[in-house]
């Protein structure tokens, strides 16, 4: 891992800070609770409408309709939910997010106190979360809609410049493998994160860093997610 997970800067809502070594770190873990523990994330089933039969003798129907199309499984508005009961575990995605005024939480209790907290974020632009059968609470303020996304999705992203302040992409859906260079970058105000998985933890942490001036980072086709906040926007050069 290049760098340390304790140079990690953000702000979270509630004041809900925790340290690692001493110093800030962008996500708030317990021990070594997160990076692949407890139970593995279940993606959500959409419901589903049945086909209307079509010319049936027995139904007595005289024409055709076309399925209905799957409501996607969504989390709407704020507050607290129960994992199993509010919402069910799996991976979801928000996007739009401004000014960092979307914060997300995941809990392994609901006594509010910060050694409760699991992982968290305040999210400019595109977050995406893990949240795991063995979570009890997921919270969620001031963000756009959740929705449930296929963990086996994939695409090919095309474009060569990705956003400085475009929040947590999935690589090989948002954005391709290769080496980006972002440039003019001032006051450490810019920090990236190359990441195997969207639970958050410390140990899901590849390599990242806080950067003034320069950056270049080689995002591998092995890598989940890449995370970039108040960057200058990156170029892929490679």
């Amino acid at each position: 891992m290049s760098k340390s997970q304790t140079q990690q800067r953000n702000w979270f809502a509630r004041h809900k800070v925790l340290t690692a070594a001493g110093a800030i770190v962008v996500v708030v873990a317990i021990g070594a609770a997160m990076g692949g523990g407890g139970e593995d994330a279940k993606t959500p089933e959409a419901k589903s409408s049945a086909p209307a039969a079509s010319g049936s003798k027995d139904s007595g129907a005289t024409g055709s309709k076309a399925p209905e199309k799957p409501k996607a499984v969504t989390i709407d508005g704020d507050g607290d939910f129960e994992v199993g009961s509010d919402v069910k575990p799996g991976l979801y995605r928000s996007t739009g997010n401004k000014d960092a005024e979307c914060y997300w939480e995941r809990a392994k209790d609901a006594s509010g106190e910060v050694d409760s907290i699991l992982a968290n974020d305040n999210v400019t632009g595109t977050a995406y979360v893990e949240i795991k059968a063995s979570d009890k609470l997921f919270t969620s303020t001031s963000c756009g809609t959740w929705e449930a996304v296929d963990p086996k999705a994939a695409g090919t992203p095309s474009g060569t410049t990705v956003k400085g302040s475009a929040g947590t992409l999935k690589v090989g859906v948002d954005i391709a493998p290769g080496t980006y260079k972002s440039t003019g970058n001032k006051d450490a105000e810019c920090y990236w994160e190359r990441s195997k998985d969207a639970s958050h933890g410390v140990d899901s942490i590849l390599a990242n860093d806080n950067v003034t001036g320069t950056a270049v980072v080689k995002i591998t086709a092995k890598d989940a997610y890449f995370k970039t906040a108040g960057c200058a926007d990156w170029t892929k050069t490679g």
